[in-house]
């Protein structure tokens, strides 16, 4: 985890106790440990993490981060795949949904074809059908 930690962030560490945690809590709004942050090179935040995950979780929804990235710099094809990514490396992680979700809007921002989201809306009434993710994708039947 490590390593891939390494290779796709920038990862800064800060302890609450250290001198300067409070200024950078209030300034991106941490108000619990440990919170994961996730800035685009812009330093606009666009996607966070609160609370301790087990391993294959925290590595889903790290993978949720980098495609919260790429979609909100537009580069939606990269987004469609990164959440491609997670639904099939994780899919009984509770970011599998999420990433489903994400998948078919942004595969709709990138073409423009509203049939994506009707694709995402069945492959919710197959998959994680009571979950949050897949009551947002009803209107799209």
């Amino acid at each position: 985890m490590e390593s891939f930690i390494r290779e796709k962030f920038i990862p800064v560490r800060i302890h609450v106790r250290d001198e300067n945690a409070t200024a950078l809590m209030e300034r991106f709004g941490a108000n619990w440990t440990p919170t994961i942050v996730f800035l685009d090179s812009g330093g606009v935040e666009r996607h966070r993490i609160e609370g301790f995950l087990a391993t294959e979780d925290f590595l889903a929804q790290l993978n949720v981060g980098l495609g919260r990235v790429a979609f909100g710099q537009n580069e939606w094809k990269k987004a469609e795949e990164l959440f491609r990514q997670v639904v099939e490396s994780y899919p009984d992680s509770d970011s599998a949904p999420e990433a489903l979700y994400w998948k078919g809007v942004a595969k709709y921002k990138g073409s423009g074809d509203a049939a994506a989201l009707g694709e995402t809306a069945r492959a919710f009434q197959e998959s994680y059908t009571d979950s949050a993710w897949a009551k947002k994708s009803v209107i799209w039947r």
